[in-house]
């Protein structure tokens, strides 16, 4: 006796999928698929809902804003070093029995080019500063272990933070009675490109006794993050310092120290690219919950009278009077 198959029933899902008739647009032919199945329904894409290429809820504008688009660049590192050598590491040497503050500068090509061919920094009269502190950037190399963007033309990584007010957030009995989640508003940033900076470092003093103090002061502060508590703070390490004392004549003596700082930051550029292709701000999906109100029986409600219209106005009869006169008057 031949096997039968049995039959395998449909289960509620398949019955209503069936009964699903995707929408197609006439003019392209194309179909969203059914909303019911994640993998085969199309979103409307931007162009489709309100005819502009692009999503008009990422490019939200920071007029009257408190809180402005953030970044951070290469000057930025540059006065974090410099704010941490006058304000946290403060170096000092003692002079004539007086403790005078090491001035800090950075060298800037005219600087640094007097440094390297003289050997020692001079000020305007052609005096030799010291005691001094000049540094100056060297090289800076990409760092493509940490995160990345993945691609600058069409970011796909991003840093966000909620704002603590939103004027969408107003007080209303609507939001009272509809339970109405409120929308919250986020500041994105585009993930940093990290990076590895060197700083060369000299120090001019005139004796090595305030040599050695100025790179123990410099040395205790290594491996540590510098910078501005209240703006940016980056990892800084020193490995080595070579101390060098040079005697020109029998009026130029310099004890000179140098170092080189290894400074691991991020850059986040104030840049036309990034400002067109990432996202800088947006708002959550506000809720509104709305309960389901049942009533036992509808007696319980009185029925509301229907409003009374006048009585109409009876026909003039013909052949009166009132009838002839009017129709004389406008013969």
């Amino acid at each position: 006796m031949p096997s039968v198959r049995k039959p395998n029933p449909k289960s509620q899902k398949q019955i209503s999928t069936d009964y699903v008739d995707p929408y197609v647009f006439p003019e392209t032919g194309e179909s969203l698929g059914n909303p019911n199945i994640p993998s085969e329904f199309n979103q409307f894409t931007s162009t489709q809902q309100n005819g502009v290429s692009f999503n008009r809820s990422g490019q939200m504008s920071f007029k009257d804003d408190t809180t402005k688009p953030f970044s951070v660049g290469l000057q930025d590192i540059d006065e974090s070093i410099m704010y941490y050598f006058q304000n946290v590491i403060r170096p000092t040497v003692i002079q004539n029995g007086v403790r005078l503050a090491v001035p800090i500068i950075y060298g800037a090509p005219e600087r640094w080019k007097s440094v390297q061919k003289d050997g020692y920094y001079k000020d305007k009269n052609g005096a030799i500063m010291s005691p001094l502190i000049m540094f100056k950037r060297d090289t800076m190399d990409k760092n493509r272990s940490l995160t990345n963007k993945l691609d600058a033309n069409s970011p796909n990584l991003y840093t966000s933070w909620v704002k603590s007010y939103n004027s969408k957030n107003d007080y209303s009995n609507f939001s009272v009675l509809t339970n109405r989640i409120p929308v919250e508003q986020f500041v994105v940033n585009v993930v940093p490109d990290y990076v590895n900076l060197t700083y060369s470092c000299v120090i001019q003093t005139y004796y090595v006794e305030q040599l050695n103090k100025i790179i123990e002061a410099v040395n205790y502060a290594s491996d540590s993050y510098w910078g501005d508590p209240e703006r940016f703070k980056f990892k800084a390490s020193i490995d080595s310092y070579s101390t060098v004392v040079e005697i020109g004549d029998s009026t130029t003596r310099v004890v000179k120290g140098t170092f080189t700082i290894k400074l691991f930051g991020y850059i986040i550029p104030d840049t036309i690219q990034k400002e067109i292709t990432a996202i800088k701000k947006y708002n959550s999906k506000a809720q509104v919950i709305i309960g389901l109100e049942t009533v036992s029986s509808l007696a319980s409600y009185p029925p509301v009278p229907l409003p009374t219209l006048p009585p109409p106005i009876p026909p003039i009869p013909q052949g009166s009077g009132f009838s002839s006169a009017f129709s004389n008057a406008f013969s």
